[in-house]
């Protein structure tokens, strides 16, 4: 139940010294006795005999109890004797030694049970016949409280306890002590001092109850009754402020000692060794301490639900609930004093993730029917610092990430330099590239998405902007090794191809903006593989369109490089294998028009008519060796034939359909094409200006109906230079 909030306490003594120091200038002179009036004292340490029990009793517990819990627990003397000389003054003040006169009828004090009646009467015997004050002893089985408390029988000390402390009551109420205050003073402060000794040997319990000793179920149970019947016997604040009848606040006490004993135990997780491994062994050693917490914590949680919660169940205090919030508050603490001292990735992901899926996990406890409780409790780290320390934790990844892709590029020039050839999986050319690369991103973002969707998101980020930054770094390295060959150059287009599909496949949304700097780098490999078969064949063009080509088959060379390249392409990934390939059948035509448009030697009559046949064969040959590849330019295989016709041509009115063939097939032809075609012919000056002014307003038709090189995708005749000579005028104009 809800307590009224504990009276603020001045300074606590800070060492058991000061307590003794304390006690010895308490003024309690005279003795008080529960019974008869000639029976000794049972404890008499000194010439108060009262504080000397009292302090026998405090020694005894103290033995118990740690140093901290000591003058946690002797602040409650301090407490008791200000209260009690605050109620003094304010009788003073009043102008009386004691209490005005009131009625006889205390507020929660009654002859019934509680008080028997022979304690009242002997209480009035001795106030008439003028005897001293009585000592704190028992009523039949000759222990006094403070034996009882030593013994923890706490329950039957707080009995006799409760009843002296309501006879006191009734005989202040009757004015017994009008003339005698300070006799009523020393019998409050003996009373005071041993509530406050009960409240003691109740924190130094529960001390006891997690240690290795095991648990005292009995000794539990009684500190449980002790707590409720405290609660019973002071529900309120009495009206009139007096020190007596105050409420004890015992179970929040005992709250407290809990909240106490959840952080001793807490502090014993990652003391000695394993603190010196944590900071020589940087993240494992803190993995091992948060594992010994974690044990720790578990290990207590268990013996709390099957001993300790049993115990209190029977007087309904709430054990579980109490030692579930003190350990999670203990456990906050710890974490936030590591939070502070936490260095790098890796021990900032350490504590997140024990946060997060160690301590977050439901399964936490190992036992389905415990569990660590969400709602109830406040997040273990708070928000503000889990913040920081995902933000600390993300610009070190950013710094680890970088360096991850330093690592993967160094291997890559490792193998590069030692000439190894690439490895041939499932087909196709692999390097281990996009696989490094897949497991770094992969492991990381795995990593942060079990701690918080957030945190997986700014990871996803800082891997796309490093692996970004990375591809142009990979490219110009590659590219200025010794290793550029066409199985590297397939490894490389391949890992590329895998990184697009795969990282997008796998992080949707994520990772589009690598589709520019992959694309970039594919094409860039591409070009280079062309670039080599092209410094192989180009010389191999140069005999086209000569007197030797009429009577030799200089293109099969040509073909053979394109058929041994081509072997390369087989295992390239396909969708780029397949552009790599339209390319080179491409290159190929273009390069044998570029031939036929610039002449080394111009045929006339039969030779002109030898050499239309010979280039309808090659074209022939062209299309059947690209088809036979697997060549899907299928749009390519009317440019040589069509310039074949208009040099073939026997009825020359038909070089006009020709030309419009050719012009339609490939709308990127310009002007100066059309004249260098028309000037292998010599049809004369006035047909040929016929001629040009249709392909010319052919050209006009075909921009008009957007019909350029951009809009089909299909460039050829644009990437063919031809030079207007002299001699082309003449013919042409």
């Amino acid at each position: 139940m809800s307590l009224p909030p504990t009276v603020t306490s001045g300074p606590e003594l800070h060492s058991p010294e000061g307590a003794a120091k304390k006690l010895q200038t308490l003024p309690v002179r005279g003795t008080w006795r529960a019974s008869s009036e000639g029976t000794p004292s049972t404890h008499r340490e000194d010439t108060r005999p009262g504080l000397g029990t009292l302090r026998w009793a405090f020694s005894r517990t103290s033995q118990r109890a740690s140093g901290q819990a000591l003058e946690e627990d002797l602040g409650l003397f301090q407490r008791s004797s200000r209260f009690l000389f605050r109620s003094l003054r304010r009788a003073q003040d009043n102008g009386s030694p004691a209490h005005q006169p009131q009625a006889t009828a205390v507020p929660g004090v009654t002859h019934g049970p509680e008080v028997p009646s022979r304690v009242m009467d002997g209480g009035r015997r001795q106030s008439s016949a003028g005897v001293g004050p009585e000592e704190l002893e028992p009523e039949a089985e000759g222990k006094s409280v403070a034996d009882l408390i030593t013994e923890r029988q706490l329950l039957r000390a707080f009995e006799q306890l409760r009843q002296l402390e309501v006879r006191l009551v009734a005989e202040k109420a009757s004015h017994t002590f009008e003339e005698d205050p300070t006799g009523f003073a020393r019998r409050a402060m003996d009373v005071c001092l041993h509530y406050d000794g009960l409240a003691a040997e109740i924190g130094a319990i529960v001390r006891e109850t997690l240690g290795p000793d095991g648990v005292d179920a009995a000794a539990l149970g009684d500190l449980a009754r002790v707590v409720r019947a405290e609660e019973a016997a002071h529900p309120v604040p009495p009206a009139d402020g007096d020190f007596l009848l105050t409420p004890r606040r015992w179970r929040q006490h005992w709250e407290d000692a809990v909240r106490r004993s959840a952080q001793e135990r807490v502090r014993q997780a990652g003391a000695g060794e394993a603190r010196g491994a944590a900071e020589a062994e940087g993240a494992s050693g803190l993995a091992q301490l948060l594992a010994e917490l974690g044990g720790l914590v578990r290990s207590d949680l268990h013996k709390v639900r099957q001993e300790v919660q049993p115990a209190y169940s029977a007087a309904g205090l709430p054990a579980w609930e109490a030692y579930l919030r003190a350990f999670h508050g203990a456990v906050a603490q710890r974490l936030q004093e590591l939070a502070q001292d936490a260095r790098g990735c890796e021990q900032l992901y350490v504590l997140l993730d024990w946060a997060a899926n160690v301590y977050g996990s439901p399964d936490f406890l190992g036992a389905p029917d415990l569990t660590l409780a969400t709602e109830p409790l406040p997040p273990l780290l708070a928000p503000a610092l889990w913040a920081r320390l995902q933000s600390d934790y993300t610009s070190f990844l950013e710094t680890k990430i970088t360096s991850c892709f330093d690592s993967i590029l160094q291997l890559e020039q490792s193998r590069w330099a030692d000439a190894e050839a690439p490895d041939v999986l499932q087909g196709l050319y692999h390097t281990p590239l996009s696989i490094d690369v897949h497991m770094l991103v992969a492991e990381h973002v795995k990593a942060a998405g079990a701690i918080s969707a957030e945190l997986e998101a700014t990871t996803l980020c800082i891997c796309t902007r490093a692996l970004s930054l990375f591809l142009p770094r990979f490219e110009k390295a590659f590219l200025e090794s010794k290793a550029v060959n066409e199985p590297h150059l397939g490894a490389n287009i391949n890992a590329c191809e895998e990184l697009r599909t795969h990282l997008l496949a796998r992080f949707p949304g994520t990772f589009e903006e690598l589709e520019k700097p992959l694309a970039a780098a594919t094409c860039t490999f591409q070009k280079r593989l062309l670039q080599g078969l092209q410094c192989d064949v180009q010389p191999l063009f140069r005999v086209l369109c000569t007197k030797a080509w009429l009577t030799q088959d200089v293109l099969q060379p040509i073909m053979d490089k394109v058929v041994a390249f081509a072997r390369h392409l087989e295992h390239v990934a396909p969708l780029r294998a397949q552009e790599t390939l339209q390319e080179v059948h491409r290159y190929v035509v273009r390069e044998y028009l570029a031939q036929v448009l610039r002449p080394r030697e111009r045929f006339r009559g039969e030779e002109r008519m030898t050499g239309s046949q010979k280039m309808g064969l090659d074209a022939q040959a062209i299309g059947d060796t690209f088809q036979g590849l697997g060549s899907e330019a299928t749009w390519l295989d009317q440019a040589i034939p069509c310039v074949a016709d208009i040099l073939g041509e026997t009825y020359k009115d038909d070089i006009r359909r020709h030309l419009e063939t050719l012009i339609g097939s490939y709308p990127d032809i310009r002007r100066d094409h059309v004249l260098a075609i028309l000037a292998l012919r010599r049809l004369g000056h006035r047909r040929n200006q016929r001629l040009l002014q249709h392909a010319q307003y052919l050209l006009r038709a075909a921009a008009k109906a957007g019909g350029s090189a951009a809009a089909g995708g299909h460039v050829l005749f644009e990437e063919i230079e031809v030079s207007t000579s002299m001699d082309l005028l003449i013919t042409c104009i």
